[in-house]
């Protein structure tokens, strides 16, 4: 049967499905994003409006009422469980050099707006080039370091504000 994941419809309605259900339904695809489903011989037209991939944040549209969707993984669910928040992992302020190395290249200035996963820095360390990416989406406050320098493990490199 697969095991059953959780999803939020409209932030306020949980719902447990599992893969069997899935298989019952009859779909039919008309276009990338419409579909026509039937469930229980009761039809339904279906439309994915808007579909973040990343967080599994979908907007659809089912008989032309629309519903915001969230699917929550199973380790989504157990990070929950345990009290602990994803989000509180994206608060990190500052760029610390994770080995000793030789800045070989900066990619951004101070004040430049960047996006989770960006190019920031390069960091030769044991004749290999490191790219150092943002953590998360931000702003530059300070950047420590300039191209040429050798530094430290744990030496401060770039602030977000």
């Amino acid at each position: 049967m697969g095991k059953p994941f959780k999803v939020r419809v409209n932030n306020n309605i949980e719902l447990d499905i599992n893969a069997h259900e899935f298989s019952e339904l009859d779909t039919i695809k008309i276009t990338n994003s419409q579909y026509h489903i039937l469930k229980n011989n009761k039809p339904y037209k279906v439309e994915i409006i808007n579909a973040n991939l990343n967080n599994k944040e979908y907007e659809v549209k089912i008989n032309n009422r629309t519903h915001k969707i969230k699917i929550y993984s199973e380790l989504e669910l157990l990070i929950k469980a345990m009290g602990f928040s994803a989000g509180a992992s994206k608060k990190i302020d500052s760029i610390k050099a994770p080995m000793p190395g030789l800045i070989l290249e900066i990619n951004v200035n101070v004040g430049q707006e960047v996006k989770e996963n960006d190019a920031l820095l390069i960091l030769e360390a044991m004749k290999m080039e490191n790219i150092i990416t943002s953590p998360r989406d931000g702003i530059i406050k300070s950047i420590t370091a300039k191209k040429g320098d050798a530094v430290e493990k744990n030496q401060l490199l770039i602030e977000f504000n």
